[in-house]
């Protein structure tokens, strides 16, 4: 790649390159990484996340990912409830505009207020008794089912060039969120192999008795 980058901007290079693998991570889910520590050779690795079932959560994938998880990053620093224009002010700054087609996600506000509310990754309200109307988006229930605060908040951070205990109050919330997703999965395996043990156990009364 230095060999490309023009010489002027040769000592930015290190710098260019953190910028466009937090791109490819916001929009594709793929981390640049280096293939050998000071080789400067590096490969593009799909570090999009799974349902925790192995199949891949729509959230995760192309494009949706590149302005949901964003989003949810907005509504999760703002306690699960951002007003529509703070929304678009940030979106704004990541040059995603209302009204202007976008090259990925076509018409901005179509994509986030009817497919991303639609699929109820997102929620989009009228904030109550607000006259003149104004509306906020919050999270929506397959947002709490598929995704972890700890992966936004991981995401967060990186685009942001900081470390997840940054956000201290929103940490300890991301790390109670771990918790009770891990005791959730134990309780689902656990009856599953209840559910097994019992079905075997029939499975095999039934041979007896056919004895």
């Amino acid at each position: 790649m230095l060999k490309i980058v023009h010489k002027r901007y040769r000592e930015q290079f290190p710098e260019i390159l953190r910028k466009a693998s937090v791109s490819l991570d916001l929009v594709f889910g793929l981390e640049l990484k280096e293939i050998k520590p000071n080789s400067q050779s590096y490969t593009l690795v799909s570090n999009s996340d799974d349902t925790g079932d192995g199949s891949l959560s729509s959230a995760w994938q192309f494009p949706t990912r590149g302005i949901l998880i964003p989003l949810l990053g907005v509504i999760f620093l703002r306690h699960y409830s951002a007003p529509e224009e703070d929304v678009w002010e940030i979106l704004n700054m990541w040059g995603i505009y209302e009204g202007q087609r976008h090259v990925i996600f076509g018409e901005p506000r179509k994509f986030i207020t009817q497919y991303l509310v639609n699929e109820k990754y997102l929620e989009y309200r009228q904030v109550p008794n607000s006259d003149p109307p104004r509306f906020e988006f919050l999270w929506g229930s397959r947002a709490h089912a598929e995704i972890s605060k700890m992966k936004v908040l991981e995401f967060l951070a990186k685009i942001n060039d900081t470390s997840p205990r940054d956000f201290p109050c929103h940490y300890e919330e991301a790390l109670r969120d771990e918790e009770e997703r891990a005791q959730a999965t134990a309780a689902t395996m656990a009856g599953t192999t209840s559910k097994s043990t019992g079905d075997s156990r029939a499975t095999c009364s039934h041979y007896s008795h056919l004895e």
